[in-house]
């Protein structure tokens, strides 16, 4: 949504990401070095165990949308 990416883009200046990097990031092409994903936990104000369950969580989504339905 427009304010989701509002928000993402505040938190990236005030953490002086720069906007190429954070795109390489946003569309997978780029993975991030831990500096980076603590730097952004401390920005949205989470801590990095959240970030970790959150990512946990999404990632079982995504492997359980890729598993072959049974005919």
């Amino acid at each position: 949504t427009q304010s989701r990416s509002s928000a993402a883009s505040d938190v990236y200046k005030r953490q002086n990401f720069d906007r190429t990097s954070i795109s390489l990031l946003e569309r997978g092409l780029r993975s991030p070095t831990l500096d980076t994903v603590i730097c952004l936990c401390r920005a949205l104000e989470i801590p990095y165990s959240q970030l970790a369950v959150l990512i946990e969580a999404k990632l079982e989504q995504l492997h359980a949308q890729e598993k072959p339905q049974p005919r």
